[in-house]
Parts: structure tokens; sequence; C-alpha cells
């Protein structure tokens, strides 16, 4: 590019002699020349490519030259191995033959060289060839001449390659890692480097099935909530009639009815410290029954609508409630008194779950998310969004710090960090309303529909299926579980249905693995890991 000058010689005297005109051409011409610069800087390189015959009649022979080394170094660093095996094949047959000894050698040097020359006479016509077809661009003469050269120095310019992966022809797949699956399985993809997790599933151990033993009728409409004492000699449960009845755990037979509340019993727990039981229903109200007068002597005021979960601290005299109106509110237990109300769900507290360690309080709700607060603040520790439906129903596991949450879409367990374990295996396909857990690792889930599915925990394989039957009389669609306990050894399973029955389980004693074989397990091929 020629930087043409002003033609200033050209502009009137008057204009000539101007110092504001002189010093903006002078401006002018700076700026032109940076510009000029800029381009040739941008450009220049590409001009002895760009033009035919190499660039010698423009004077710019440099850059052809230029153009001419870096492409002769690129293709030396990066196909030089590439070449130099193509070589090794070619001459291959004549170097094993220089092992013979030096008789040998001589004799078969003739006919070497003839093969040689013949195979360098066939690359001249295929080189002619093509040169009569059509004429090579200035990039391929350029190749051409460096692999004619390379030939003519005995691949002395090859030298060792410096690519990160040195060219092994056809003996790539033979020097692949061995895959887990078999020999060069799935060599596309990273299955023969790393392990899959399904490989490393635990497997579950065989359980004995679980059967129906007893039913209980005595209450006049839907049982919707369960809690055992802890001495393990009787259990109570409250229900759709108002009412709260407590049962002898052995005979099943009926003991005591309390009433007190105006509207359905939907959560009842009973302290482990205290002779109290506490028990909330949709008329709003929670309330504390002394159990040894069998009298309510505390209400706790102040949920705007009905209550549907509850819970005990196991060590602080506090009291955890939640309901329609969308909040978690803890209690005082011995001053009526409200601590916290702890706000954040947008829909119904369905779930709660307390205990001694940080987050001392889980929450699930209808919103489709499980909440860990922090007591001593009052605040939220974590937010799980993993559920897509409202969850309805938690259990905490007694020695691992970890517990689970059902819905519809699925149950899942997670870590009391917040973290997120992974899913049981199979989905129940209905609205879970009830877990329970007991200290074998086994979980119950309850399903609106009646289905009732028996989870090993560790595996999170579904070992054992049921379908709850209907007390006679019943219709059909009251077959619905909604809450459910085991008692304190864990070797008895109390369901609440829908038919207005409570139903007892145990273990079939009798049962083999032969006799009663679990679920066929299948480990997992894809496993969420957030």
């Amino acid at each position: 590019i020629a930087v043409v000058p002003f033609a200033t010689s050209r502009r009137p005297a008057m204009a000539r002699g101007a110092k504001g005109t002189t010093a903006i051409e002078d401006r002018a011409r700076a700026l032109a020349r940076a510009s000029i610069a800029r381009a040739d800087a941008l450009f220049g390189a590409d001009r002895a490519l760009d033009r035919p015959g190499g660039g010698e009649k423009d004077g710019d022979a440099g850059g052809a030259h230029a153009a001419r080394v870096r492409l002769g170094v690129k293709i030396a660093d990066e196909y030089a191995s590439v070449r130099a095996w193509s070589r090794e094949n070619e001459r291959g047959g004549g170097q094993k033959g220089a092992t013979g000894g030096e008789s040998g050698a001589r004799d078969n040097s003739s006919g070497a060289r003839e093969r040689f020359d013949g195979e360098d006479d066939a690359r001249e016509r295929v080189k002619e060839e093509k040169k009569r077809k059509k004429a090579p661009s200035d990039i391929a003469s350029m190749i051409d001449a460096l692999d004619d050269e390379d030939e003519r120095d005995g691949g002395s310019q090859a030298g060792p390659s410096k690519a990160l992966a040195a060219f092994r022809g056809e003996d790539a797949k033979a020097n692949l890692p061995v895959s887990i699956f078999g020999r060069h399985a799935n060599a596309a993809t990273g299955a023969n480097i790393a392990k899959r997790l399904a490989s490393e599933w635990p497997e579950p151990e065989w359980r004995a099935p679980w059967k129906l033993y007893r039913v209980i009728s005595g209450h006049q409409g839907w049982v919707r909530s369960c809690a055992v004492d802890p001495g393990n000699e009787w259990f109570v449960t409250g229900s759709a009639d108002r009412t709260i009845k407590v049962w002898d755990l052995a005979s099943g037979s009926l003991k005591l009815t309390l009433t007190g509340h105006i509207e359905q019993v939907t959560g009842i727990v009973v302290s482990q410290r205290h002779p109290y039981m506490f028990s909330c229903g949709l008329d709003k109200k929670v309330k504390c029954w002394d159990l040894e007068y069998n009298k309510v002597i505390r209400n706790y005021h102040g949920h705007l609508s009905g209550v549907y979960s509850i819970a005990m601290h196991p060590t602080l005299d506090l009291l955890m409630t939640g309901g329609r109106d969308s909040v978690c509110r803890v209690w005082d237990m011995r001053t009526k008194r409200q601590v916290y109300c702890l706000t954040g769900h947008e829909n119904t507290v369905g779930s709660i779950l307390a205990q001694d360690e940080n987050p001392q309080l889980v929450t699930g709700s209808y919103d489709s998310t499980v909440r860990l607060w922090d007591l001593a603040t009052g605040k939220t520790i974590h937010t799980l969004t993993h559920h897509k439906k409202g969850v309805r129903a938690m259990a905490m596991h007694k020695k691992e710090f970890a517990f689970v949450s059902a819905s519809a879409d699925n149950i899942k367990k997670f870590s009391c960090h917040g973290d997120f374990m992974h899913n049981m295996l199979s989905k129940q396909n209905s609205i879970v309303n009830t877990l329970s857990m007991n200290d074998d690792d086994v979980v119950f889930s309850g399903g609106d529909n009646g289905s009732m599915c028996f989870w090993d925990y560790k595996s999170g394989h579904c070992f054992q299926q049921e379908k709850a039957l209907v007390q006679p009389g019943s219709l059909e669609a009251e077959c619905g579980i909604y809450a459910s306990t085991f008692d304190v050894t864990g070797s008895r399973l109390i369901t609440c249905e829908a038919d207005k029955t409570i139903k007892m389980w145990k273990e079939d004693t009798e049962a083999t693995p032969e006799s009663a074989p679990i679920l066929p397990f299948a480990p997992p091929k894809n496993i969420r890991r957030s």
C-alpha cells in the first residue's frame, strides 16, 4: 500500500499562507499514515498468498518466504509423525532383510533399489497426472515441495513429534484402556475410564414380608393420625369423627375415648419426658392433654386456619405445629407463648420433623419445598426444591444424619446438611400421605389410593408392595392410608385408613428367601447427583 501525499501545491496561495490550514493538513497526514500502518500490519502478511506468482514482481518476496517458512514449521510440528509412520510402513519390508547378514544384504540390495525406484516413478507419475488435471494452489505447491525435500533428506527434518498424542495407526484400539464391561466396550465414551455408579450400588438384603394380622374398628370417620406410647403399652389415634381413642397395643382393645376437638383430628404426638399428649385439628386448635387426669390443660391459640402437622422437640420444651396458613409456629410448652412464627412456605405445611442437632427443625410443604431451620435465629438454613409436587410426609433416620421425604413424584433421601442423596428406585404413582421408618432400615409409605410400599433404606429398593383392602360395607374408593407408625421395637406397624379402620402388620416369621423372595432388583443406570 503506497502513501499518496496530499497535493498541496495546487491549492491557492492564500490557503498555504494560513497557519490554521497548515496545522490541519499536518494532522490529517499523521492520521493517514497511522491508518495505513495499521492496515499494513493487519493485511500485509496475506498479500503474498493472495497474489499469483509469489509476489516477487510486486517487490514483496519477503512475505511469501515468511508464509512458506511458517507453513513448513506447522507441517513439521503437526504431521511429521504421520509422514514418518507412513514411510516406515512403505519401507518396512526392506529393513527386515537387513538382519540376515552381509551376504543377504548384498543379495537384497539390488531388489530393494529396483522396488524403491519403481515406487518413486509411480509417485512422480501421480504428481504429473494431478498437475495436468488441475494446477495446484500456492499452498498446495508448498506442501508438495516440503514433502519432496523431506524424502530427499531421508526424513531427517521430521525429528521427534511435538504432538500431544502421537499417531498410532491401526494399533490405537489395542492400546485403549480395558472397560469394566469388557475389552474396549463403548470405547467412544468415558465408560472405559470410570466405573458407573450402578456397578457399586448396594444390593438389598432379603427381608421377611409383612402381613396383616389385626383389623381394629371403632371410629366413625376417617382415621387421620396415630402415635405410640413411649412405654410401648398403648397407642392413640385421631379421627375425622372429632374423637381421640386410646387402644391397647397388645390386644387391640379400646381403653379410652377423649373428646374436645370440634373438627377432624389431624395430628397427635406423645411426649417422651412428660405425661402429656398434644393434638391438633382442622378447628385451628392445638391442645395439651394431661394423661394422668385425661383432660385438656392447655390450648395454644394463633393458627389462622386448620392445623395439619405437629411435632415435639426431643430435648427442649418446644412444640411445633404447621397448617394451612403456610407457617410453622413454635410454642413454649409450659407458658403457651408463641416463640417463633416461621414464614417462608407458600402453601400448607404438611409435615414437621424435629431433632437435637442443627437443623433442629425440618418442614415439608404443599408448595413442593423442604426447609431446614435454625431454631436459634428462627431463619431458614436451606431450602430444598428437588420435589415437583407437594411434600406431605417425611421420616427421620434414627442413626444416620439423614431423612426421607415423599411427594407424588418420588420419594427422596436427603442428608440433614441439605445435600440430595438419591431417589428411591421406583415410584409409587400415588399421593403419599405417610412415611414411617424403623430401626431395621425398613421404610413404609402409604398412598392415597391404598397402595403400600416397603422399601429398603440403603438401596432404595421396594421389596414388597401391598394394596389395602376396605372393610366390608365401605366403598372401594375408601382405601386411602392417612397415617402410619411403627411401635417402639419396630416389629409392628400401625396404619390408619379411610375405611374407618386401624390395621396392624408384622413380619412373617415363617417366611424364607425361597418361599417369599423380594421383588426383582435392578440397579439404576442414571443417578441424579443434584
